[in-house]
């Protein structure tokens, strides 16, 4: 998924014409000759093994698809927790995601050419027929250019090449006339008004009724689009104009290409994430490869490959020169200025930066890609799934996992390329995961915290579109494939679109509008014709080799380039110093943050201030050491705050027939053991009597040995629990009692003390709002004895209870169906959105104010007021020890009032991050002056 959250895929096959050697490393010669050589480097997959992995897949695939045919169609995505369709309007709005609905049955379309793939012609068959049937295009609701534009286009082009292709061959789609062609002209044609701007930028937004402007349209006022919404067009519209000779919309994509490309920065060649459309400045300055910019360049070389057109290539090359000599910092890739390259933008990478290594693959550069497809898998190999954002050093950023595709996607093309098998068990992995972790009775569900391992009620469409295809790819032969995918090119979506159209219909003229005043480095265009000899030395270990430096990179937690690292001890240069090493008595590290033109600062209350300079740095490269230690410096402080507050924890329901497939996440309590540091509490459920909690227990025989579920009110918790543990119980869960409470509208909290020694209560506590303490009091409503386990987060599902399972009857099915539809999973970490700078999140102390002593969690903003070019930090004593620095308040209040929050107290490191957030501000605007 790429630029405003929409799918994204990456990787295509190579032209079987004349330049097809351009595009190097997916071609059989890259294969053929790199599979002789892994041979020796690993013991490869048998065959039997890899067709019981794809039979697997597809079994998943299956699983996902026939759920949402069941539960779901014709919505546009299904809902695997609740078992029902997702349809626009009628839940609750998502903000920018939702604009991907519009509809038109978007799974269905966005699966078609997988059904192909996946070797389902008559499945393929049926779809088309339902497609022609029940969607409709011309509905009253506003969607995102983009997203229409990758999956429904590109669904409706992918499906109508693949149905010409089994016609010809005979068995299959004799009935078919084009059908799907003509309703991707409709769209098309829906989409054109979206263009009318002065640059020819699309507008980001567009009503598919009534167009843009137009009052009823609800649309055309905005006035900035991300890169890659204006830029990851080329492809679909381009085959479209090809497979119908309509030339207007290969047209309009190639102006909105042409003018992003005159308006990169032209010192550095890159370009921003965020455009203004009508002006063409650049709203956000910072670049990248991940989210908002990443299928720009991909459909740069694509466009290539597909149309045959020298220019777009020159221009690939041109960023990914800029990208390799800027952004890429082995086996990272960090966000940059576009005005100054040489200073990182932010210290933490999104998720969608996984298709790169795919695409460097596409472009024939293999040991970069094998760096950081290795790094990220690391990161896979800790948190089971690549979280959304996370730092330097490894550390979860934004939690969310949406099933997204990008990884296997870089993992396919790094085995067809290499033909090295470690790449089948990375697939195996992915495999085995999805199914632990992500499979849920209808469907499989997004994580909604990778840390926790709870749930959201979300199965985006490309999951289907392209993880399964991808998947299946990796483990079959090419006999397993009715069909040449080499003949294919995939579009960021996973669509395929037939090379043949690159001769096809080629009425629009192609200007070069690059090399007139580009200099291309001759060097970077020696990996665009790549020799097997260069790629693939006669060494075996040749990846291996790549990969094994990596293999602890993510334990270790070091946010530096390894290259980076490995080049400063091999010339005997000691390494960069690190923020959690300094110490401001120590003459060497003076001397070395001089060099970095960081200046220490002693002020009169006894606290030292760090100053940088960049200006005053010994060279460019010290001026980049030394914002990096600033930005290592406010992280460290950053993160020795949030460690002194107490993680989520995870409620999972174990018994008949959900066997851990529902997780929910809860609030922990201040006092009772820490789930974390012992062992989880496994027990059924029962309901204390009285239900508060708030005197003796009348029913202690029903709580023995068990995990009582209390209500929350009229008294402490630590005095509920207290009640409960002399009735015998084990655990408690306080459920909240303001009925319609969720994690969805309402800040979560932890629950604190009374004020006095809790050491006496020994038994876990967990807290759930009202709606997700529905799920497990509907959950005993249905089948009596419920089973549930709380931890510091999910565990492995029991094998030997799913052994046990038995076909459930219908009314099981149904009821199972019922108390999902309950489940709505709390995330007890605000994340901050993608606009937000992670150094601004301010300190928090615990402050409740609630008779159940609860203290929420939620976030403020320091306001800025940039004043100079410079970066300030402030420090106690000699060094960072924010653990003794940083002090917890809890008091407790009445529960009549509701509305719970932190409460801040003054602490030295405000003053660290308060001098921090103004003057990063400055430095980052600081676009018109030079290192």
């Amino acid at each position: 998924m790429s630029g405003a959250g929409g799918g994204r895929g990456s990787g295509s096959s190579v032209p079987q014409r004349a330049p097809w050697s351009l595009v190097a490393a997916t071609a059989a010669l890259c294969l053929v000759a790199a599979t002789s050589v892994w041979t020796a480097a690993a013991a490869p997959m048998s065959r039997e093994e890899k067709q019981k992995l794809g039979n697997q897949v597809l079994e998943m695939f299956d699983h996902a698809y026939g759920n949402y045919m069941e539960h779901a169609y014709p919505a546009d995505e299904l809902m695997p927790l609740t078992c029902r369709g997702r349809v626009r309007g009628q839940e609750p709005s998502r903000g920018d995601v939702d604009d991907a609905l519009g509809k038109f049955s978007l799974t269905l379309i966005d699966s078609l050419d997988t059904l192909v793939v996946l070797n389902k012609t008559k499945e393929f068959e049926d779809a088309v027929r339902k497609v022609l049937r029940d969607v409709n295009l011309d509905n009253d609701v506003v969607v995102s250019v983009f997203e229409t534009n990758i999956r429904v286009l590109g669904g409706l082009l992918g499906g109508h090449s693949l149905a010409i292709m089994l016609k010809e061959k005979g068995e299959y789609m004799q009935w078919y006339n084009d059908e799907l062609l003509q309703m991707a002209k409709q769209l098309g044609y829906k989409l054109l008004p979206a263009f009318n701007t002065t640059s020819g930028l699309p507008y980001p937004r567009i009503n598919l009724k009534f167009g843009i402007r137009k009052p009823e349209a609800r649309t055309g006022t905005e006035t900035d689009t991300c890169t890659a919404c204006a830029g990851t067009l080329i492809l679909e519209f381009a085959a479209l104009s090809r497979f119908t000779g309509a030339t207007i919309f290969e047209e309009y994509a190639r102006k909105a290409l042409d003018f992003l490309w005159e308006k990169r920065q032209r010192s550095s060649n890159l370009v921003g994430v965020t455009i203004n459309i009508h002006t063409g400045d650049w709203v956000r300055k910072d670049s990248g490869v991940g989210a908002g910019i990443d299928s720009y360049y991909e459909y740069l070389l694509k466009a290539y490959v597909l149309l045959g057109d020298d220019s777009f290539l020159e221009r690939f090359n041109t960023h990914y020169d800029a990208i390799m000599r800027y952004i890429s910092q082995p086996p990272l890739l960090l966000d940059v200025h576009i005005h100054k390259p040489m200073l990182n933008a932010r210290t933490w990478m999104d998720a969608l930066l996984a298709f790169f290594p795919g695409l460097q693959v596409l472009k024939g550069d293999i040991r970069p890609a094998i760096e950081t497809h290795e790094m990220l898998y690391q990161v896979i190999k800790k948190h089971n799934f690549l979280p959304e954002a996370f730092t330097t050093d490894f550390r979860v950023h934004w939690a969310q996992h949406p099933l997204r595709p990008e990884f296997a996607e870089s993992t396919y093309f790094l085995y067809k390329a290499t033909g090295d098998p470690y790449y089948l068990e990375v697939g195996k992995t992915l495999i085995e995961n999805l199914n632990k972790y992500a499979r849920v009775p209808c469907g499989f569900a997004a994580m909604k915290d990778v840390r926790t391992g709870s749930h959201e009620d979300r199965m985006d469409s490309f999951f289907l579109a392209e993880m399964f295809k991808y998947l299946y790819l990796l483990f079959a032969d090419k006999e397993d494939i009715i069909f040449d995918i080499e003949d294919y090119i995939f579009t960021t979506e996973a669509h395929l679109l037939p090379l043949w159209l690159s001769t096809t219909n080629q009425r629009v003229s192609k200007k070069n509008t690059t090399s007139e005043y580009t200099e291309l480095d001759d060097s970077n265009f020696d990996w665009t014709c790549p020799n097997t000899q260069i790629l693939f030395p006669n060494d075996p270990l040749y990846a291996q080799s790549i990969r094994e430096p990596l293999k602890n990179v993510v334990d270790k937690s070091c946010p530096r380039g390894i290259i980076r690292v490995e080049e400063s001890l091999r010339s005997g240069a000691k390494p960069p110093l690190r923020a959690r090493d300094f110490m401001a008595t120590n003459p060497e590290h003076l001397e070395i943050l001089k060099k970095m033109g960081v200046s220490l600062i002693h002020l009169k209350d006894g606290r030292v201030q760090l100053v940088q300079h960049a200006i005053q740095a010994a060279s460019s490269i010290d001026a980049e050491d030394g914002l990096r230690f600033m930005q290592e410096m406010i992280e460290l402080s950053s993160q020795q705050q949030k460690e002194q507050q107490l993680p989520p924890r995870a409620v999972q329901i174990v018994s008949h027939p959900f066997f851990g497939r529902v997780v929910l996440t809860a609030g922990p309590a201040q006092f009772g053991p820490d789930l974390s540091k012992h062992k989880e509490t496994r027990g059924f459920v029962a309901s204390s009597k009285p239900y508060n909690g708030c005197s003796e227990l009348t029913n202690p025989e029903a709580v023995m040995g068990k995990i009582a579920l209390i209500q929350r009110g009229q008294c402490m918790f630590a005095e509920k629990a207290r009640n409960i543990q002399n009735a015998g119980a084990i655990g408690g869960i306080v459920i909240d009692d303001n009925e319609g409470s969720s994690s969805d509208t309402a800040p979560l909290f932890q629950m604190a003390g009374d004020g006095k020694d809790t050491d006496d209560i020994k038994i876990p506590m967990l807290f759930l709002f009202s709606k997700e303490g529905s799920i497990i009091l509907d959950a005993i409503r249905e089948y009596e004895e419920v089973e549930v386990l709380l931890s510091d987060r999910a565990k492995d599902r029991d094998p030997e209870m799913e052994n046990e399972e038995q076909p459930s009857s219908e009314n099981d099915s149904q009821s199972a169906e019922q108390v999902s539809s309950r489940s709505q999973e709390i995330d007890l970490v605000d994340q901050e959105s993608p606009e937000e700078s992670s150094v601004n999140s301010q300190p928090e102390s615990l402050s409740p104010v609630d008779t159940d002593s609860a203290a929420s969690v939620s976030s403020s903003e320091q306001d800025s007021n940039p004043t100079e070019n410079h970066e300030t930090t402030s420090l106690d004593g000699e060094c960072i020890d924010l653990d003794n620095q940083l002090q917890e308040q809890s008091e407790t209040e009445e529960d009549s009032n509701p509305n719970v929050s932190w409460g801040k107290k003054v602490q030295p490191i405000d003053s660290i991050l308060a001098d921090w957030n103004e003057d990063i501000e400055a430095f980052e605007m600081m676009d018109k002056d030079e290192l």
